[in-house]
């Protein structure tokens, strides 16, 4: 699937070229491409004042991190057919503006995965060879070979956290080193480890044990947030050195000071931090065992260069009608499409995210998506994208869209299979997802209730129900016996959780949870997320089996 303009010459008069603004510098690669196409200003002097005023008479822009391409900005330019980002965020730029305008957005994901991995090597090998401290040591007139021993790379174990695209070139570098290498996602297949001689730890806990050399590479979110924390560190291994070359906050500041202090962790190394710039940080000094940088792991010619070149390739392709592979906002699709299916997107996304959290962390293998009744006489591509957005969503280091997630996707060894059926018992329509992780297989079911197509939940493994879809949604397996119900309202309104809605789903085929009893589902929406610890009071009870607690947003 992929965007383009529906017209190369929207805003232009017939013989004219359009017109593509560079309002930040970029490699001069991607200037003269876009000028082989198009008639090209430089702006990158101009002033908030000179943007506004001049927008309007440009088709394509491309940008880096400094300009904001707010929704009063984008108001402005009336023939803006194509944003381009040079670079992996998009916060500075109002998708959802552009989008309603049927301005295409389009960054530069892959340009920064190299030079962030080579980042990560050079940071573990400075670390394991002290050449900071050597350098400064030396050039300040001492000469100290033995206070500066470090340790070899060879035969050490490297733990990865987060094995998506950055984390799978560290591995492959690492190895030529003839590292060990142990990583932890559950949400790639076990079938990419092994294609990588990489070892798959089954948690995070086992890779800790493990690991000579943590390096970090987790996306940025509520759930990822303070990772690695004192609870984390006491895990480890003595003598650990530890790397975060992905997102500041991945660690727990205070608590990596106190395991450096006492000599449980016996380096970092650390290119990103809470907050950005910084000058003042407490291991900033009196840490001679702490190597840090400014936020270079994306900091090389080729990046910048390689960024502004795919930058420019996108915006071309936009403003020709060819295809934008990098779009972060809706591909085009079908007028008559998208007024049914438009409806079924948040839901397809929702189910996807539910079926992979109720995966309980294993290697996802393969994604199932079934679009039954009305909806399978249409182009339901556009779904099964929704679908894995909302697996993947929160569990990549680039912001996955309904463009980048076969991608995404496939760099984690994870199949797409989908299927069309005209007929759906019980529904006019329903989307049904399953995930298969290693011996298991996981579904959930859903369809569009009333004129607006409201999502709710209408089957959990089997069990049928029918529940509105919320942003909080808490589930669990449990034997089918009287009071169950009672016992986890009960337990939430101890803890002043407010439950909105709650549905059960019985076993037909009377799986059997002991003697004559069969297992259950209940589903629980509330009105704020329910804490884990809460959920796993609940399971510990007698009869319950387990619990998840999911985070579905708003789509």
């Amino acid at each position: 699937m992929s965007a383009s303009a529906e017209s190369a010459g929207a805003g232009a008069g017939d013989g004219e070229r359009l017109k593509v603004l560079v309002k930040e510098k970029i490699g001069d690669s991607g200037v003269e491409l876009l000028r082989g196409h198009f008639d090209v200003d430089l702006g990158v002097d101009w002033t908030d004042e000179e943007l506004n005023e001049r927008i309007g008479a440009y088709h394509g822009i491309v940008i880096r991190s400094a300009t904001k391409m707010n929704a009063e900005l984008i108001e402005r330019a009336v023939n803006l057919r194509a944003i381009g980002r040079a670079g992996v965020g998009v916060d500075n730029v109002d998708v959802d503006a552009a989008t309603k305008r049927g301005i295409v957005v389009a960054n530069a994901p892959e340009s920064n995965v190299v030079t962030a991995a080579e980042h990560t090597m050079a940071l573990l090998l400075a670390l394991a060879r002290n050449i900071p401290q050597a350098y400064q040591s030396l050039t300040s007139g001492k000469w100290e070979r033995s206070k500066f021993s470090g340790v070899e790379l060879y035969e050490k174990t490297l733990g990865i956290l987060g094995f998506g695209r950055i984390g799978q070139l560290v591995a492959q570098r690492a190895r030529g080193f003839g590292m060990r290498v142990l990583a932890f996602d559950p949400f790639v297949s076990a079938e990419r480890y092994r294609e990588l001689g990489v070892e798959k730890a089954d948690s995070a806990d086992e890779l800790y044990a493990q690991a000579d050399f943590i390096t970090v590479h987790l996306p940025k979110t509520p759930e990822t947030e303070g990772w690695l924390n004192a609870e984390a560190f006491a895990k480890m291994r003595d003598g650990v050195r530890v790397l975060n070359v992905a997102r500041g906050g991945l660690l727990d500041d205070d608590a990596l000071k106190d395991a450096l202090d006492s000599g449980k962790v016996a380096g970092a190394a650390l290119d990103v931090f809470p907050s950005e710039p910084i000058t003042d940080y407490p291991l900033f000094s009196g840490y001679p065992n702490v190597v840090v940088t400014p936020h270079l792991g994306a900091s090389t010619a080729e990046a910048t260069d390689r960024a502004g070149y795919q930058s420019a390739e996108q915006v071309l392709a936009a403003l020709t009608g060819g295809v934008v592979s990098t779009a972060v906002n809706i591909p085009a699709i079908g007028a008559e499409d998208m007024e049914v299916l438009g409806p079924f997107l948040p839901l397809a996304t929702q189910l996807g995210r539910l079926a992979m959290e109720l995966a309980e962390g294993s290697s996802v293998e393969r994604i199932e998506a079934a679009f039954l009744g009305r909806i399978a006489d249409f182009d339901t591509r556009l779904l099964g994208l929704a679908v894995i957005v909302g697996a993947l969503q929160g569990r990549t280091e680039e912001q996955v869209n309904l463009v980048n997630a076969p991608t995404m996707a496939q760099q984690r060894g994870i199949v797409l299979e989908e299927k069309a059926v005209s007929e759906a018992q019980d529904f006019n329509e329903l989307i049904r997802v399953t995930v298969i992780a290693g011996k298991q297989k996981i579904a959930v079911a859903g369809t569009g209730i009333g004129p607006n197509q409201v999502p709710h939940l209408v089957e959990v493994q089997g069990r049928r129900l029918t529940i509105e879809l919320a942003p909080y949604v808490t589930v669990f397996r449990y034997a089918d016996l009287p009071g169950m119900i009672g016992r986890v309202g009960t337990i939430f309104g101890a803890h002043g959780i407010n439950i909105s809605s709650a549905a059960v789903g019985h076993a037909p085929d009377g799986e059997a949870a002991g003697e004559d009893q069969r297992l259950a589902a209940m589903v629980v929406t509330t009105d704020a997320a329910v804490p884990d610890e809460v959920v796993a009071e609940i399971v510990s009870s007698q009869g319950f089996v387990n619990g998840w607690t999911v985070v579905l947003g708003d789509s």
